[in-house]
């Protein structure tokens, strides 16, 4: 728990072991504060909430409740605002994350819950540090404005790393197509899918503060808000780019695989078409009918008469070389060898 205590002219930043004097903490009225809450184990902290601020059960409880979609939620016109978002990040292994970041928004002070210990908040921390812009002067709105900004701007990092990813996975295709293509793309698109789904009502959620009618939502606040909801549908548009792209990449390994098995099958159609009639003629002179019988001498009617007849063997070798050349210089004209 970390108490960031700010105005115009200074900032102080306070590592907390508990919030039980959450009321005095934000007695200054000339201050605006922000508790920055990582990790949900304590139910100490809910209890004092609800005691020392009166927020809802209904609140508390989905804080805790970790699979909540991007929403915004108005309690009075002057008591506090209650918003989630979702935060997306690639893990060590590359693997994408979905953690809720949850807002109470009073009007001098702002509390943060966030489900784990990764550290999303620190581009937002520095401009409180240098006190540059609006960070200090905007007021609490402004600052949960801001975390939804770098939340945002996240989703364009993901964007462009897996839009740098399939153009990989494109040069992998024409280079040297696997089953592992298919197998990236198909990651990739799950991961887009899941990217869409907060996507949508984090747009619907920024929508709802422009409508807002409370009083702890600044007009300023509104005016930044509309330009993160203008990047809301560009990573909607890019998003289903991307889609688009993935499944390009699908069909076209798919396309490959079959072209393949197509010229392997006209290889071995060429190979067949060749050794068949050689084979039917290799077949009839291996039935050995003699045309004598080998112990009278008598001729046998309707028997083979060649198998008697000088140099044969040349003579069916001759034709069956014939036939496969033939054979070969016609498919080479229909443009079978191209």
């Amino acid at each position: 728990m970390t108490l960031h205590t700010y105005n115009a002219d200074t900032y102080k930043k306070d590592e907390l072991k508990n919030i039980n004097d959450i009321d005095k903490l934000t007695q200054n009225k000339d201050f605006y504060y922000w508790f920055d809450i990582k990790g949900l184990a304590d139910p100490s902290i809910f209890e004092t909430l609800n005691s020392k601020l009166n927020i809802s059960r209904l609140v508390l409880e989905d804080i805790t409740s970790s699979y909540q979609r991007p929403k915004l939620d108005e309690y009075d016109t002057d008591k506090y605002v209650f918003a989630v978002s979702r935060h997306l990040y690639l893990n060590e292994e590359n693997d994408l994350c979905n953690e809720q970041i949850s807002f109470i928004l009073t009007s001098k002070c702002l509390i943060t819950f966030q489900e784990n210990y990764e550290d999303c908040f620190n581009p937002v921390r520095k401009r409180l540090e240098i006190g540059k812009g609006n960070i200090r002067i905007g007021g609490s709105s402004y600052l949960m404005y801001a975390i939804m900004d770098v939340i945002i701007d996240n989703y364009f990092t993901l964007l462009n790393y897996w839009g740098e990813e399939l153009d990989a996975i494109e040069d992998r295709l024409f280079d040297n197509p696997d089953k592992r293509i298919m197998y990236d793309t198909q990651g990739i698109k799950r991961s887009l899918i899941m990217i869409r789904k907060v996507a949508w009502p984090e747009r619907d959620k920024l929508n709802d503060i422009l409508r807002s009618d409370s009083d702890l939502i600044s007009d300023l606040t509104k005016t930044y808000i509309k330009d993160a909801y203008d990047h809301c549908i560009q990573i909607i548009d890019f998003i289903e780019s991307l889609k688009e792209i993935a499944s390009a990449n699908i069909d076209m390994n798919l396309s490959i695989i079959s072209n393949r098995m197509n010229e392997i099958m006209k290889v071995l159609t060429i190979i067949s078409s060749i050794f068949i009639p050689l084979t039917f003629i290799a077949g009839i002179y291996g039935m050995n009918f003699s045309r004598e019988d080998p112990v009278t001498g008598k001729v046998l009617p309707a028997n083979m008469p060649e198998l008697y007849q000088p140099h044969g063997y040349v003579y069916v070798w001759a034709v069956m070389v014939i036939i496969a050349i033939v054979q070969v210089i016609y498919f080479w004209r229909r443009g079978w060898f191209k």
